[in-house]
C-alpha cells in the first residue's frame, strides 16, 4: 500500500502554504501567507482564488465544519454534502468565521500572540483556539468565549479536540498533555520527545495519539502516555501528522517526505522528492472518505495523493487496487487475472465469501468470483464508510443509515435502534459485526448496551431488537458467522477487556458468561464456531467458547494459549479462515494453524454426524478432542457419546453425574431437568419440573442448588413439602454455625 502522489500543475504562489482543508471530497481550501483563499479540485488540481483576506490577517490554520449527517450531492462530483462554515485563524491574535459564499460571519480577537491551532469540535458545537502566549480557549459555533481550559507560560505549538470532545490534547515544548474538560479532572502530561513536539493528532476510533518533533521521529501514544510506537530517526525534524477518518492509517509529513503507515506506527511507504525540493510539509489533511491526501508545503506547492496497491486475500482470490478506478482481481488457483475498472472512484471494498462489494462515489458493485464480468449493480448508495461481508448478507454503512443486503442486490433490512440516525457517524468495525442470521450494534450514547437484530426472514426482532445490557462499558462486538440458527453466539470485550459470551438465540434474558481476560481484540473462524483472541504477549483459542461457557472447566480445556513474543510488537488479527488465522505485526503477516481436526468435528457437529466424531476422537486421542465433543454432546442430550467423551477426558465427577441421569426414565422430566443442569441453565430446570407438575421434585432441586426462598415459595404456593424445606434450612444453618436472617423463614417461626 501506497501513494500515488501528485503536484500542483504551477504554483500559484511562493508563498507558504500556512493552511489547508477538505471542504467535500473533491474540494480542497488552501490558504497563503500572501493572504489568499483559494479552492482546488483533486481530480484536476485546478485552482480558483476565492477570496483575498484582509492584508493585516496572516492566516496560520483553516479548519471545516465537517457536517456528521450528509446528503447526495445533486451536482455530483463531491459524493457528499459539502462543508459550509469555514474558520481561519491568524498570525495577529484573531480567527474568522466565513460562509461558503467567502463572507466573514465572525472576526474575533482571542489571543495577544499567534492562534496555531484553530479547530471545530467533532460535535460541530464549538471550538478551539491555542496560541503562543499559552492560552487554550474554548468558543461556541457563534465565537462567544465559552472558558480558557489552559493557561501556561510556554508556548503551545499545537492543539487537537478528543473524538468525544471531552478533553483536549496540546503540545509544549517537549511535553505533551491532555487537558479534560470536565470539572476537578486531572490533566496528564509527559516527556513525549527530546526535542520541541512539532504536531500531534487523535485518531478518531482507536483513542491514539500521534507526534512528531523536531528530533526527527514519530511516535504513538495512548491515552495514559504509555508508549506504543517510537519511529527510526528520520534525515529532518517531523512537521505535520493526520490520522485517516476511520483512524486505519496515519501520514507524515516531513522535509521532502511523505509516508504511510499504519495506526500503530510501522510503515506502508514513503515517498521522498529528490527530483524537485518540495520543502516541508506543514499541514497534513485526509479528505472525509479516508482515501485521499493533500499536503501542503513551505515553498508553495500542494501535493494529491490518493491510496493504490491495497491488497485483499480471501482464499484463491487477491484483490489489488491499481488506481482511482481500477481493481485487478487474481485467481491464485485458476491463474487468472481480470480488470475491474470503474467510472467513478472507489471509496470503500471488501473481498470473502466468493464475493467481491466495492463501493464507488454513487453506487455499489456486487462482483460473483464465478460471473466476474457481470456485477450487479446498486445504485443511490453514497459515503459508504464500513463494509462487512457475511455467508448470507453483507453490511453497508453510510452517514445516515445501515443497509443489510443480500448478494443478489435485494435489500434485506434496514435496522434501526433508537436516536441511530445520531449514533451511525460514530460507528466503526470494532462496535457493529455482522453474523450468520444476527446482526449486533453497540450503542453509542449507553456503551453498555447492544442491540441484537434477527435477520432470520419475518423475525420480529428485525424492528425491536432485543438489548444485551453489560456491566461495564463495550469496547468490541463480535457474533459468530457459523452453524446452525440455534448456535449463534455473541462475543463482546468490555473496557477491563474481559470477555463475555452469551447465546444469541436464548430469548430476551440473556445470560452472559466469563470466557476470558485481558483480551485486545477478537475473531470468530469464518468456518466454525472457533474464537481467537488476542491479548499482550500471546493469544488464545477457545475451541468450544459456546457450549462450554457454562463450565469452567470445560473452558479451560477447550481453551490453548499461546505466546507470540517472536512475532514481534503492535499484532493485529487480519483474518479467520478455515484452521488458519492470520496476524500482522509491523507489516510482516504470520500465519498460524488451529488444530485442523477440531475444525472437522465443527463441521460434523453442524451435520449430525454423532457417530463420524466419535469415530475422530478415538483416531486421534486428543484431550481438547474428546473435551469439544464432550460439550456438544452434553448440549444436545447426546448422553452416550457424552459419557464415553469426558471419560477420554479424565473428568469422573460429570462421568458419575451423566451414569445417574442414564439411570432415569429416558426423555422425562427429570433426566431433561438434569441435563439442564449440567449445562448450566437452571432457571430452565426449574422451568421443566415446575410444568410437568413434579412439584417435589422442584422443590428438591431447589434445595440441591440452595435457592432458599424459591423452595420456601414452590412450598407455600402448592402447600406441600413445607417440613422438608423447614427441615433443610435449619440443618443448613447450624452447619454454618449462623442464626436464621431471611424474613420469610423468620415469619414461620
Amino acid at each position: 500500500m501506497k501513494f500515488k502522489v501528485y503536484n500542483t500543475k504551477e504554483s500559484k504562489s511562493k508563498e507558504v502554504i500556512s493552511a489547508l482543508g477538505w471542504c467535500n471530497n473533491e474540494e480542497i481550501y488552501s490558504c497563503t501567507d500572501d493572504n489568499q483563499l483559494g479552492k482546488w479540485t483533486s481530480t484536476n488540481r485546478e485552482f480558483m482564488q476565492v477570496a483575498k483576506l484582509p492584508d493585516d490577517f496572516v492566516p496560520t490554520d483553516l479548519h471545516w465544519l465537517v457536517p456528521k449527517v450528509a446528503a447526495v450531492n445533486s451536482s455530483g462530483g463531491a459524493g457528499s454534502k459539502g462543508s459550509d462554515t469555514l474558520l481561519i485563524s491568524s498570525a495577529d491574535g484573531r480567527f474568522i468565521i466565513l460562509n461558503k459564499s467567502a463572507r466573514v460571519e465572525r472576526n474575533i480577537s482571542a489571543h495577544s500572540g499567534t492562534i496555531v491551532s484553530s479547530r471545530w469540535s467533532p460535535d460541530g458545537a464549538g471550538l478551539l483556539t491555542a496560541g503562543e502566549d499559552g492560552i487554550i480557549k474554548i468558543w461556541s459555533r457563534s465565537g462567544m468565549l465559552r472558558s480558557t481550559v489552559v493557561q501556561h507560560e510556554g508556548q503551545i505549538r499545537c492543539a487537537r479536540w478528543a473524538p468525544n470532545a471531552m478533553a483536549i490534547a496540546y503540545c509544549q515544548g517537549s511535553f505533551v498533555a491532555i487537558k479534560p474538560l470536565a470539572a476537578n479532572s486531572k490533566m496528564t502530561k509527559w516527556r513525549a520527545h527530546d526535542g520541541i513536539v512539532l504536531c500531534i493528532a487523535w485518531s478518531n476510533n482507536t483513542d491514539l495519539i500521534a507526534s512528531g518533533g523536531e528530533d526527527c521521529r514519530y511516535k504513538i501514544w495512548d491515552t495514559q502516555g504509555s508508549n506504543i510506537f517510537t519511529s527510526v530517526s528520520d534525515d529532518y525534524a517531523i512537521t505535520s501528522v493526520d490520522f485517516s477518518p476511520d483512524g486505519e492509517l496515519l501520514a507524515v509529513g516531513g522535509y521532502n517526505m511523505l509516508k504511510l503507515c499504519h495506526y500503530s506506527g510501522w510503515s506502508h511507504s514513503i515517498n521522498r522528492f529528490n527530483q524537485e525540493v518540495i520543502g516541508s510539509l506543514y499541514s497534513i489533511s485526509w479528505s472525509t472518505d479516508g482515501t485521499q491526501v493533500t499536503a501542503g508545503t513551505s515553498t508553495g506547492i500542494i501535493l494529491f495523493g490518493h491510496i493504490i496497491e491495497r491488497q485483499l486475500r480471501n482464499r484463491n482470490l487477491k484483490a489489488v487496487t491499481t488506481g482511482r478506478k481500477t481493481i485487478t482481481l487474481q485467481d491464485i488457483v485458476a491463474r487468472t487475472t481480470d480488470t475491474l475498472d470503474f467510472s467513478e472512484r472507489i471509496i470503500k471494498w471488501e473481498l470473502g465469501y466468493g464475493h467481491l462489494v466495492v463501493a464507488t462515489a454513487h453506487q455499489v458493485h456486487i462482483f460473483n468470483e464465478n460471473y466476474i464480468n457481470t456485477p450487479i449493480i446498486i445504485d443511490g448508495r453514497t459515503d459508504i464508510k464500513i463494509i462487512i461481508l457475511g455467508k448470507k448478507h453483507f453490511l453497508l454503512v453510510d452517514n445516515n443509515y445501515i443497509w443489510i443486503y443480500t448478494y443478489t442486490g435485494r435489500l434485506h433490512l434496514n435496522p434501526r435502534f433508537p436516536a441511530c440516525q445520531s449514533q451511525i457517524p460514530h460507528l466503526n468495525n470494532r462496535c457493529i459485526s455482522l453474523g450468520l442470521d444476527v446482526l449486533a450494534v453497540r450503542d453509542h450514547s449507553d456503551q453498555s448496551i447492544i442491540h441484537v437484530f434477527d435477520l432470520l426472514p419475518g423475525a420480529t426482532r428485525q424492528e425491536e431488537p432485543y438489548t444485551i445490557q453489560s456491566k461495564s462499558l463495550v469496547a468490541e462486538v463480535a457474533v459468530c458467522r457459523f452453524g446452525n440458527p440455534d448456535d449463534q453466539y455473541l462475543v463482546f470485550i468490555d473496557v477491563n477487556r474481559d470477555l463475555f459470551i452469551t447465546n444469541v438465540r436464548s430469548g430476551s434474558d440473556y445470560i452472559v458468561h466469563k470466557i476470558g481476560t485481558q483480551v485486545c481484540t477478537v475473531m470468530w473462524s469464518s468456518d466454525t464456531n472457533i474464537l481467537v483472541g488476542l491479548h499482550d504477549s500471546c493469544y488464545s483459542v477457545w475451541y468450544c467458547p459456546g457450549e462450554s461457557c457454562t463450565d469452567p472447566t470445560l473452558i479451560a480445556l477447550t481453551t490453548f494459549t499461546f505466546d507470540t513474543s517472536e512475532f514481534g510488537k503492535n499484532i493485529t488479527l487480519e483474518n479467520f479462515e478455515g484452521a488458519n488465522v492470520t496476524f500482522r505485526s509491523s507489516g510482516a503477516i504470520f500465519t498460524v494453524s488451529v488444530k485442523s481436526y477440531c475444525v472437522i468435528l465443527h463441521k460434523l457437529f453442524a451435520d449430525n454426524s454423532w457417530e463420524k466424531a466419535l469415530k475422530l476422537c478415538r483416531l486421534v486421542q486428543n484431550q481438547i478432542l474428546w473435551a469439544t465433543l464432550a460439550a456438544m454432546a452434553s448440549k444436545r442430550n447426546q448422553l452416550d457419546i457424552s459419557e464415553e467423551a469426558f471419560s477420554a477426558a479424565l473428568q469422573i465427577d460429570k462421568v458419575n453425574y451423566l451414569s445417574h441421569m442414564k439411570d432415569l426414565d429416558r426423555s422425562s422430566s427429570e433426566q431433561m431437568a438434569e441435563n439442564s443442569i449440567m449445562n448450566g441453565r437452571a432457571q430452565e430446570a426449574e422451568i421443566i419440573l415446575v410444568h410437568n407438575k413434579k412439584i417435589n421434585e422442584a422443590i428438591l432441586f431447589c434445595l440441591r442448588m440452595h435457592r432458599w426462598s424459591r423452595a420456601l415459595e414452590l412450598a407455600k404456593k402448592n402447600d406441600t413439602g413445607l417440613e422438608l424445606v423447614l427441615g433443610e434450612r435449619r440443618k443448613f444453618l447450624q452447619a454454618l454455625g449462623r442464626e436464621e436472617y431471611d424474613p420469610h423463614y423468620l415469619e414461620l417461626q
